[in-house]
């Protein structure tokens, strides 16, 4: 079997939201956030309240790109290995042997992050980090692609361990997974009342519409989109323009600026062009910046939100022309 092209790998990750939206209703920036972040192979941290479909969204993309997915519930008593996995003891052999935990797969679902201890917290962005488990001196790979889905609950804080800033900073996106509008939670009553199963995606008529050539081919073309001197200047522009806000205490760091580029290149790519123009960045930089920036208390104090600030940078910072 040949190769995917570029258009042909474009034109099936497109196809992907007409496919998820056979379960998923109304998410489509979300499903955009994470396709953008596979082509990065970046990691999502999702955040919504419960009950608006962040475990569906993630199985429905898994089982829309043939790739496998597993869900781990962050407790409060999880341990690192078990989501690394350890070393078990084989008494036949008499001797131990790695069980790899359910970090190994393709897309993994870390469900309240921010409910587990740092300890956990820490092991698992440093599988995200290193793409890989090391035990005993021993370095297992991660599988190729490898993608993060972490959930964090915005309401509700009692016996959470949010994430700290240098942390939060391994997220490639921060998206959020708001209610469904009216006529879309009317759509998904009348799903459920027809008999929609979401246990059952195969039920619904979901069906892989990529797969992981398709996506090794996407990631080939969107790494040799153009980025011009000027673009590549703007995007600094807007991170620096962020230290000197009155109203953070933390901007953008370099690593926040390289994420926008890298973010900007897989969104123009998907709309159709091999370069990048200021609108890709300004489309981009609400879910890969957010979570990238401290507000000072008494600006929080004031209604001031990490969106805000990022929406009044972009409306200062001069456009290239």
């Amino acid at each position: 079997m040949s190769a995917p092209t570029t258009d042909s790998a474009r034109a099936s990750l497109e196809a992907l939201r007409t496919e998820i939206a056979k379960a998923v209703v109304g998410q489509d920036p979300a499903v955009t956030g994470l396709v953008v972040a596979l082509l990065c192979r970046g990691h999502v941290l999702l955040e919504g309240v419960p009950g608006v479909a962040k475990t569906l969204l993630v199985r429905a993309l898994a089982a829309s790109l043939q790739l496998d997915t597993k869900r781990v519930q962050f407790t409060p008593d999880l341990m690192p290995s078990d989501v690394t996995g350890s070393l078990v003891y084989d008494a036949r052999t008499a001797e131990f042997s790695f069980q790899p935990g359910p970090v190994f797969t393709n897309l993994l679902l870390a469900d309240e992050i921010n409910r587990t201890p740092p300890k956990t917290q820490a092991s698992l962005l440093e599988a995200m980090e290193e793409r890989q488990v090391t035990v005993d001196g021993t370095a297992h790979p991660l599988p190729d692609p490898f993608l993060v889905a972490a959930t964090q609950n915005p309401v509700e804080y009692e016996g959470t361990y949010p994430l700290p800033e240098a942390q939060l900073d391994r997220f490639l996106l921060k998206l959020t997974v708001p209610l469904p509008g009216r006529q879309d939670e009317i759509d998904v009553l009348t799903r459920h009342a027809g008999g929609f199963d979401p246990r059952d995606l195969d039920a619904a008529g979901l069906r892989p519409t990529a797969g992981p050539a398709d996506l090794e081919a996407a990631r080939e073309a969107v790494a040799k989109t153009t980025v011009s001197p000027e673009i590549a200047a703007y995007i600094v522009d807007i991170c620096r323009a962020t230290r000197e806000s009155p109203s953070l205490s933390l901007g953008v760091s370099p690593r926040g600026a390289t994420a926008l580029l890298s973010t900007s290149r897989a969104w123009g790519w998907l709309t159709g062009r091999d370069y990048v123009t200021p609108d890709d960045v300004k489309a981009l930089a609400l879910p890969t910046l957010r979570h990238r920036i401290q507000l000072r208390p008494e600006a929080e104090m004031q209604g001031v939100t990490a969106d805000s600030v990022i929406q009044a940078t972009l409306a200062n910072v001069p456009v290239p022309r």
